[in-house]
């Protein structure tokens, strides 16, 4: 089943501008009637608070299920097993996915231009489809690739989430199917299975669908954007990780990416399905959040 991860990945990087670029590349300078927009949005930039995930331990990965295979608690693929008990320190993480306000605010700071893929999609959605600077500044931010994230976060003072981390912000203590519980995805729930012949992202903003928030009141735990963690991606990692806040494997050659997107069918959406990605790439399905705690973690 570790071919479904593979096909995942396959999927993945065949997607084609305004999609996925397989290269980051540093972005031009844009257009003066573009770079007005990236001033506003990131003027109308709305900071996400803070939740706290209580130190103890909860249910992570799958248990094995062979005789219903379109069942939604069969795992995705074999990366998901085995299910473990693991414990987690107290920790921080952003209630809200990073707003492509905050994020424009954090480019502008460092006197750096958006990736061309960006500004590509933001001029589209401006010009075409007319969608105003108050609604953008809430958009997830997308085209990241995973050190920018990183960069993000640690000038923040704080951190990517590690897998883990996340897995627990995002079903609880107790091992929810998906963050709002067992019921099957609506879109009361969550953003996603959107479709666009460009490859234009259909987003909601990053504090939106209360339906769907996970056990400690988090947005957006699945669909939207899928997130970019800490973690090199390990595909037998739960078979040896540390049962005390595991950090996922030394080196890689993917990053961990949770959630599912705005593009995802509902298996995707499960707390549990895992992916991966390449640290460069940059796509219009990927975002992230950060969290804080007095660990140190390193890439």
């Amino acid at each position: 089943m570790l071919n479904r991860f593979l096909w995942f990945l396959t999927v993945l990087s065949s997607l084609v501008i305004v999609g996925i670029s397989p290269v980051a590349e540093a972005g031009s300078q844009p257009s003066p009637e573009l770079a007005k927009h990236l001033s506003r949005i990131a003027r109308l930039a709305q900071s996400s608070s803070s939740v706290t995930i209580p130190a103890g331990s909860f249910l992570l990965g799958t248990t094995r299920i062979d005789n219903d295979p379109y069942g939604s608690r069969t795992q995705f693929d074999d990366t998901e097993l085995p299910q473990n008990r693991v414990w987690l320190d107290t920790y921080e993480i952003d209630r809200d996915e990073v707003s492509l306000g905050e994020y424009l605010t954090f480019i502008e700071r460092q006197r750096r231009y958006p990736s061309d893929e960006l500004q590509q999609l933001l001029w589209h959605v401006i010009t075409v489809h007319s969608i105003p600077d108050q609604t953008l500044t809430r958009w997830p931010a997308l085209y990241v690739i995973w050190s920018e994230a990183d960069a993000f976060c640690k000038a923040k003072r704080g951190r990517l989430p590690t897998e883990a981390e996340w897995e627990k912000a995002a079903r609880g203590s107790e091992g929810n199917l998906f963050p709002w519980g067992d019921a099957v995805p609506d879109s009361t729930h969550a953003m996603f299975g959107q479709h666009h012949v460009h490859e234009i992202p259909i987003l909601s903003a990053v504090s939106s669908h209360e339906e769907g928030v996970s056990p400690y009141g988090l947005h957006h735990m699945a669909g939207n954007i899928a997130e970019w963690v800490h973690d090199w991606f390990g595909s037998d990692y739960y078979a040896y990780m540390p049962k005390r806040n595991p950090s996922g494997p030394p080196a890689g050659r993917y990053k961990s990416v949770r959630g599912g997107s705005w593009k995802s069918k509902p298996v995707m959406l499960r707390t549990a399905t895992r992916g991966g990605a390449t640290p460069e790439q940059r796509s219009s399905t990927i975002g992230f959040r950060c969290a804080r705690s007095p660990r140190a973690l390193t890439p």
